[in-house]
């Protein structure tokens, strides 16, 4: 054994001497050059040429990561999302300046020597023993990357980050061997590419590229000899010569580098001097990750492709190894997202809700037939701030989302579609009385049910039957379709909806109940949007997909990976839909979604109301675009009574008065020049006893205000009226103002007191 020192530790001269003999000076690399010149070293790490021997032959080398790209359906970049901010570059477009820089100050001597710089070790070693700590490193660019790539394994996992720089022997050896293999297989100018690419610049820039955007909002082949030598100084202590924080420091840090290039004979003394006279000349360009710097409004689609990537086993075995490719980045992935129907939704989302409103609304849009996501967003916008949010309010909890809203009357086309699909004809007719008790027993997928005492209500007194199925679809009358579940029983809708993958937000299973008839399961806005969409494909049901393509580049090579497909189905025959497309273009013709129908194509739709007005809908379509609006507080405290929205006063929000406007301009923008297909009607013929009876609509409480057209009924004129006059020519019943979908409403018996009794009464029902 050498002689120790009093201090316990070996001499750095007794150190060097070791190493040289047992590890090919891998242990002079570390001795005195990594670690002070005092204490135990540890040698049983590796200490010996056996053991040296016996590392990987192969360093495993992992793909760089770097930062991901979101495009739009037609290339526009929505987002840049990356765990390190990186640009992999060749060396031909990097400046020779920076390529000249980093070598004169890092390892001058890198074109000359091997994996390890002996001279440099010996030069290092008699500085640090005068100097008794570490004043000198010897580590050669080819030892430097070796590092790095270990610490790029270690990702952002702080304990391997920690193994992967800790002053070890073990690692220095280990980092030798590598360094070894590395100079063999790559060669000087590939080493000086890969090591360009990898480094840590500071400001969250990894690799040159980024740390010439980040800096100076330049591409790294056009740096300029001092923006070129304050980045190779930064380098060493990228938080001691950040010249953000500290410009001083970093301008002496830039001139020290200048000074090295002259020494080295890269530059003349005259250059260098010209140089350093300079101004740092910073263009600093902030880090731009995240869906937070989404471009048009589109922070909540962008946070829903990222969820899909997690999610989706197409992309890999399980979550942390999806995690592991989304993390490497290099992703370049095309989404659906439509720009034009995209705008258009944010602009009505603006126009008609404020982000400070008690309330918030949530819109999204499906192509029918392919299930693509054209648009997704929501008036409370992506962020950390007040009034904002990063709950996806459009989507199902496991998606991001919240625990959903319950749809009201939106679901009741679910219904119907289910009893047509089994042979109910559209003409049925129930005697839909305003209130009455749920029957029982009702069939269920697994039994019945046989609850007795539960009572519901139509919107008021007017409403009362017998009606056929097109009617009560317009006016939205509960009780119908209350009776028309308990008819068909519960099982076949929760079937039917679940071959038009509508499902409750949370993931738990539909009850057999038969108020699901009324909407009271809760549901997304996307959920929503895609099962209309079935309808307006005629009964083929496609799941919702948002990535079209992805394209990721690992090093100079790119491939493209497999991608979530959309699967479609057949929910319903072309008979049935066709006839569901028929009713619910009734709804925004005559019924309670006039104030949401399209004025230059055919649409269909269909309001919704909740109990307590906690939540508002209007889910409608055409026959190439389908989209659904929620209004509500996803807190589920505010109703909406007494309430402003987007500026606007409302003593009672309805399905047709609030989300139906939102839904008309936010689609009118997105179908915009676009064909105007028309549905494929059928004739549903109207029952004797209804042909004389007045239509509805849902106009914030009163029925149609043009006088002498005979829709205000005999009740209504009674009791409600409007303010526009007219006289009692027409039917029975009143317009169709919605209420709640299951409990009678507060002040159900509506109107202004200055109607007069002139025949346009109220009326209407839970949308």
């Amino acid at each position: 054994m050498p002689k120790k020192r009093s201090g316990g530790g070996l001499s750095p001269t007794q150190q060097a001497a070791k190493f040289l003999g047992v590890s090919v000076l891998a242990g002079a690399v570390l001795a005195g050059i990594a670690m002070p010149a005092v204490g135990a070293l540890g040698l049983a790490a590796k200490g010996s040429v056996e053991s040296f021997d016996e590392l990987p032959v192969n360093m495993k080398t992992p793909p760089l990561s770097q930062r991901t790209t979101i495009l739009d359906a037609d290339g526009g970049q929505i987002a840049t999302v990356f765990s390190r901010d990186r640009t992999v570059v060749p060396l031909k477009n990097i400046s020779p300046y920076m390529q000249k820089a980093i070598v004169a100050i890092e390892d001058s001597r890198f074109y000359q020597h091997g994996a390890i710089d002996l001279k440099g070790v010996l030069r290092a070693l008699n500085k640090n023993a005068q100097s008794g700590g570490v004043a000198q490193g010897a580590s050669t660019l080819t030892q430097q990357y070796v590092k790095n790539v270990f610490v790029e394994e270690a990702g952002d996992d702080p304990t391997k980050v920690a193994e992967a720089t800790q002053q070890t022997i073990g690692r220095k050896i280990r980092e030798l061997k590598y360094a070894i293999q590395v100079e063999e297989e790559l060669g000087k100018q590939r080493i000086l590419e890969n090591y360009l690419n990898i480094t840590f610049f500071g400001e969250q820039a990894y690799g040159v590229e980024a740390a010439a955007q980040r800096y100076f909002s330049k591409h790294a082949k056009d740096l300029t000899l001092p923006e070129a030598a304050l980045l190779a100084g930064i380098v060493q202590s990228p938080s001691r010569y950040d010249p953000v924080n500290d410009e001083a420091e970093a301008t002496k840090r830039r001139n020290v580098v200048l000074q090295r290039m002259a020494e080295v004979g890269d530059i003349s003394q005259t250059d260098a001097d010209q140089a350093k006279k300079q101004p740092l000349g910073l263009k600093v360009s902030k880090p731009k990750n995240g869906c937070i710097t989404a471009v048009k409004g589109a922070g909540f689609f962008c946070d829903y492709v990222r969820e899909i990537f997690l999610t989706d086993p197409v992309f890999g075995k399980n979550r942390a190894a999806r995690a592991k490719i989304w993390n490497q980045g290099g992703l370049t992935i095309r989404t659906t997202l439509d720009p034009q129907a995209q705008d258009s939704l944010q602009d009505s989302v603006r126009e008609h809700v404020y982000k400070d409103d008690e309330v918030a609304t949530a819109a999204s849009i499906v192509e029918p037939g392919t299930g693509k996501v054209l648009a997704m967003g929501q008036s409370r916008p992506y962020g950390f701030g007040k009034n904002e949010t990063q709950i996806n309010l459009s989507v199902n909890a496991r998606m991001g989302g919240g625990a959903g809203y319950q749809p009201g009357s939106t679901f009741k086309p679910i219904v119907a579609a289910a009893a047509i699909e089994g042979g109910m004809p559209a003409t049925k007719t129930y005697s839909s009385p305003y209130e009455m008790e749920y029957p029982h027993p009702v069939s269920t997928c697994d039994g019945t049910w046989n609850e007795s005492g539960a009572t519901l209500t139509n919107e008021n007194e007017s409403e009362s039957g017998p009606y056929a199925m097109k009617e009560a679809t317009a006016k939205s009358v509960n009780t119908y379709f209350v009776q028309l579940i308990s008819d068909i029983g519960i099982c076949p809708v929760t079937e039917m909806a679940q071959k038009m993958g509508v499902e409750r937000a949370d993931g738990k299973k539909m009850p057999q109940v038969p108020s699901i008839a009324l909407g009271t399961q809760e549901m997304s806005p996307l959920t929503m949007a895609n099962a209309y969409a079935t309808f307006a494909s005629r009964g083929m049901y496609c799941s919702p997909v948002a990535i079209e393509s992805i394209s990721q580049r690992i090093g100079d090579q790119t491939k493209s990976l497999p991608v979530p497909k959309s699967t479609c189905s057949r929910a319903m025959s072309e008979t049935t839909a066709d006839t569901i497309n028929t009713l619910l273009r009734g709804v925004v013709e005559d019924g309670t979604g006039r104030q949401a129908g399209l004025d230059n194509r055919p649409s269909a739709g269909k309001t919704g109301t909740t109990d307590e007005r906690y939540a508002a809908w209007f889910v409608g379509y055409t026959p190439n675009m389908a989209g659904a609006v929620w209004v509500g507080d996803p807190a589920h405290d505010r109703k909406m009574q007494q309430i402003s929205i987007g500026g606007v006063w409302h003593d009672k929000v309805y399905g047709g008065e609030v989300p139906g406007p939102i839904w008309k301009s936010m689609m009118a923008g997105a179908l915009d020049g676009r064909p105007a297909p028309d549905f494929n009607l059928i004739n549903i013929p109207e029952p004797e006893q209804d042909k004389d009876k007045g239509r509805g609509h849902d106009g914030g409480g009163n029925g149609d205000d043009k006088p002498g057209n005979g829709n205000g009924g005999l009740i209504g004129g009674l009791v409600g009226g409007t303010d526009a006059g007219g006289t009692d020519t027409g039917g029975t019943t009143g317009g169709t103002d919605p209420q709640p979908t299951f409990t009678l409403p507060e002040g159900f018996i509506q109107g202004n007191d200055n109607g007069g009794g002139n025949g346009n009464g109220n009326g209407g029902n839970f949308p």
